[in-house]
């Protein structure tokens, strides 16, 4: 068993639990997908911050430039860039991921204000944790937002690699065909900017992006053993971050049903 598969047979009950967690099986109305979308739409945004702080540690994006120690891992990170900043939308139309995901939120009458004026409101890096701390999200939001930011400030870019790779973009096509398999099939012709975004995310993360994050994460530990049982202690964390932020939408969905109504 080689090193990668010793992290992925580690974090497998983790990730069991989120392929199968309840709350998939709550996202039965259009108000459940309401509230999904406006907690999780922060995990969209933050992802943009891992995104970054790998291509600023991987690729080089100084002035005068230089060759990247790793150019298929340069590469690798600036198609990720590309599809992810600047993809495109249903209509053609070049969009950031994140802009599509506040275009399905509007779509399905979700509220885009708190989300919008948060993300306008950062501006410095150094002040992103206290931030969200003081912010009026719930706690597990926070915790999530938290844990991605205190990773990026350790500037270890094993660390950073390993929770955008374990915690995100190796987890994406699992958890998105749970939710796409387990909600209302209807939603696809009802919600169809969210149905693309959801698919677009398979595509991309299942066939492309999933398979040459585990190669970043080889290249960067390489024989260093601390740092592959850094990787391990991160994945771990960003998976139990996922499930505490699942729990809680979760509870957020079932208290606003009617006692005794399951979805």
């Amino acid at each position: 068993m080689n090193k990668i598969e010793q992290i992925e047979d580690h974090i497998s009950e983790l990730r069991e639990n989120l392929k199968n967690h309840e709350l998939y099986y709550h996202l039965s109305e259009v108000q459940d997908v309401k509230v999904f979308m406006e907690k999780h739409v922060y995990a969209v945004w933050d992802f943009m911050s891992l995104l970054k702080a790998l291509q600023q540690r991987l690729t080089c994006i100084s002035i005068p430039w230089k060759p990247s120690n790793n150019a298929k891992t340069a590469r690798f990170i600036n198609e990720i860039v590309l599809g992810e900043e600047t993809d495109v939308n249903e209509l053609g139309v070049p969009k950031s991921h994140f802009e599509m995901y506040i275009e399905a939120m509007n779509e399905v009458g979700a509220d885009t204000e708190k989300i919008v004026n948060f993300v306008n409101s950062t501006h410095l890096e150094k002040d992103i944790v206290g931030k969200i701390q003081s912010s009026n999200l719930k706690k597990a939001e926070k915790e999530f937002l938290k844990f991605t930011y205190k990773t990026i400030e350790t500037n270890e870019v094993h660390k950073i690699a390993a929770a955008f790779t374990f915690g995100r973009e190796d987890l994406i096509p699992d958890m998105f065909f749970a939710i796409i398999d387990k909600s209302n099939h209807n939603h696809k012709n009802k919600f169809p900017k969210l149905t693309y975004y959801l698919e677009r995310h398979i595509e991309l993360d299942g066939d492309e992006h999933g398979p040459l994050s585990l190669e970043m994460i080889s290249e960067l530990c390489g024989d260093d053993e601390n740092k592959w049982n850094d990787v391990i202690q991160i994945s771990v964390e960003a998976l139990q971050k996922r499930i505490d932020l699942w729990n809680e939408i979760t509870d957020d969905i079932k208290q606003r049903k009617p006692a005794g109504i399951v979805a």
